[in-house]
């Protein structure tokens, strides 16, 4: 993390650079032109991470600085949303005079909400016993004053909810409110209003779909539920148990019936498909009852592997999210083969680093 460089009036210079960069290295493929989704320049992380120092009687949040190649403390955290700035001041001055909760205290997590949940979740190089337990219950009856809080201790093999291991987001796509579980310890987009955006770009490029959806790499139902709206139904997969139960919460919350999730992975998937092998896990499920003309892909950093991206070549329209503009273009020099891309985007997820979260919609040429 390099701290200096996050300066809100360098934001759109970075940006810039940003949008020159992913358009120079897709310039092969000859893309339409970039559709750029900012960021707010600051408070805009809905998570974050800090380890704990402890200086005689002091306590305090410090990340590493690799520019600086030195810890710096964190009394206030520029990326990180409000509710996060204000709970790191409220929940530091209640930690550090208090020996039971700071004793062995290594790292702190926050997960919030812009629907004003939060869930703290506390390291240590300790076991926790009941005088942890209870003082954490303090804790949280005292913060409850002032935030929608729940609280949560880790240690090695160790894990004490005081209520739930989640919170529970709500977000404004296209003026409809779609609600998201976000489990501790599980993968959500970091920055809240920019998926915000990301989920109106992909309602936005497949609003004219016909038939179903496949979705692979389908997590907790992200887009899952924002784009059943444009198919009759969706298949969709995961692998991750806890983003899969994640998913069927979400699903039933959003009150969504068009939509059917599998728990396999995209691998799997591919060779059930492919009718190379059959699976237990489909039993009772008629994939040839699936019409789907699309295909989503919102894969790992690693990409596609090579089988799973001729099942993606098989669809007419192929609706990419990337996290990692390397591997999407990796998978691009084989997608161009029988595809060509006529939506382009960039979402600054990350602002002041040199991630690039980027989209693509594919037509059959």
């Amino acid at each position: 993390m390099n701290l200096a460089a996050m300066d809100p009036k360098n934001y759109d210079a970075q940006l810039q650079q940003k949008r020159i960069k992913l358009e120079q290295a897709f310039v092969e493929f000859n893309p339409p032109a970039l559709e750029v989704f900012a960021s707010e320049p600051m408070n805009y992380r809905m998570r974050a991470e800090f380890r704990m120092w402890h200086e005689g009687d002091d306590l305090y949040y410090y990340m590493f600085d690799k520019a600086l190649n030195a810890k710096v403390r964190c009394d206030q955290y520029l990326p990180a949303g409000k509710l996060i700035n204000q709970m790191m001041a409220a929940l530091i001055v209640e930690l550090t005079p208090n020996q039971a909760l700071r004793h062995k205290l290594f790292q702190i997590d926050f997960l919030s909400t812009l629907s004003g949940e939060i869930l703290v979740s506390l390291l240590y190089h300790r076991q926790l016993d009941e005088e942890w337990r209870e003082h954490a219950t303090q804790l949280k009856a005292k913060l409850s004053s002032q935030f929608n809080v729940n609280i949560i201790g880790r240690a090695r093999k160790q894990k004490i909810d005081l209520d739930k291991d989640f919170v529970v987001e709500s977000l404004t796509v296209n003026q409809q409110v779609l609600q998201y579980k976000q489990i501790e310890n599980s993968f959500t987009q970091p920055n809240a209003n920019v998926s915000i955006k990301m989920l109106e770009w992909a309602i936005d490029v497949t609003k004219q779909s016909k038939g179903d959806l496949l979705e692979l790499y389908c997590g907790n139902g992200n887009f899952t539920i924002a784009l059943a709206q444009n198919f009759n139904r969706v298949l969709a997969t995961e692998l991750a148990k806890p983003s899969v139960d994640a998913a069927q919460f979400n699903i039933a919350i959003n009150k969504v019936d068009n939509v059917q999730i599998i728990r396999m992975s995209a691998e799997d998937f591919s060779d059930a498909m492919a009718k190379k092998r059959e699976f237990r896990r489909l039993e009772g499920i008629d994939l040839d009852s699936f019409d789907c003309n699309t295909i989503f892909v919102d894969p790992p950093r690693a990409g596609i592997d090579s089988e799973t991206l001729k099942l993606v070549q098989g669809y007419e329209r192929i609706l990419y999210i990337s996290c990692n503009p390397e591997t999407l273009k990796d998978n691009l020099l084989t997608l161009s083969d029988t595809h060509q891309i006529i939506r382009f985007a960039l979402f600054d997820q990350f602002p002041y680093t040199d991630h690039m979260e980027s989209g693509v919609l594919l037509v059959r040429k």
